[in-house]
């Protein structure tokens, strides 16, 4: 039996298993210090390019480690499918006691939507999903909120490379292989002023295309080291990301005040 506070905590959960899904470097670039040429046309063709099938893996410390696939579209706004599984850390442990490995998160311009499991379900009345709106987010989390909607409101490829072309550390390595495509890696050290993230690496693979092949990204949170390796493909793909029927989803918002006597 999951008690109601319980249940706060793993909606909570999932949370934060969405946000690591998508989420990208919280800092925003400053003015270019001596840019690339090849990285500039990696940003405005990864921009054009509007969309692409992603597959991550994140760790955060200790407290959860997961990997992401499907497609995502940064067009106009965040929108795209993604199933997330829970490999490891304190937040898949949670999740599992709710009967939970793995869910589908639907993304869209003002909310994301978790595919609840059949404990989580029961616990909501039946509804199959939970919604998550960016607008909520800081009022519930406070500061880690503001950061969680800008994650999940800035995760295009290109963000990566804007902030290797704002920072003063930028090299190329050298021509490199990634899943068959001829690709160059850069890398950089960007300095992040949230109090989530420091010290951040960030290295990109850019293809013939000028589209980014793959991402890693390495630094340092309250929580322990935090890492995501991203890869990209299929640029310009169709994706598909239809809201769940009102009927069938309760927002987190209304949860957390119900479960918590007000």
């Amino acid at each position: 039996m999951v008690g109601p506070m319980a249940r706060v905590g793993l909606w909570g959960a999932l949370l934060a298993l969405l946000a690591g899904s998508v989420a990208c470097t919280p800092a925003e670039p400053g003015p270019e210090k001596a840019p690339l040429a090849a990285l500039r046309s990696a940003e405005r063709a990864t921009a054009d390019a509007g969309s692409a099938r992603v597959e991550s893996s994140t760790a955060m410390g200790k407290l959860m480690s997961l990997t992401a696939k499907g497609a995502v579209s940064w067009a106009r706004g965040l929108t795209g499918t993604l199933v997330l599984t829970y490999t490891g850390g304190s937040v898949a442990e949670t999740m599992r006691e709710a009967g939970v490995s793995s869910t589908e998160a639907r993304y869209l311009p003002d909310a994301y939507y978790a595919r609840t499991g059949a404990r989580l379900a029961k616990a909501a009345g039946g509804k199959q999903w939970v919604r998550y709106a960016y607008a909520d987010l800081e009022r519930l989390a406070g500061g880690s909120g503001a950061y969680l909607q800008d994650q999940l409101r800035h995760t295009a490829p290109n963000r990566a490379v804007r902030l290797l072309l704002a920072s003063g550390d930028v090299r190329e390595v050298g021509a490199e292989t990634v899943r068959g495509r001829r690709t160059t890696h850069y890398s950089g050290a960007v300095d992040s002023d949230a109090s989530q993230v420091t010290a951040e690496r960030v290295d990109v693979w850019v293809d013939e295309r000028n589209l980014l092949v793959k991402k890693v990204e390495k630094g340092t949170t309250a929580d322990g080291p935090y890492s995501q390796t991203a890869y990209y493909g299929e640029y310009g793909t169709k994706v598909s990301a239809q809201r769940p029927p009102a009927k069938d989803t309760a927002d987190f918002s209304e949860l957390v005040r119900e479960l918590s006597g007000g």
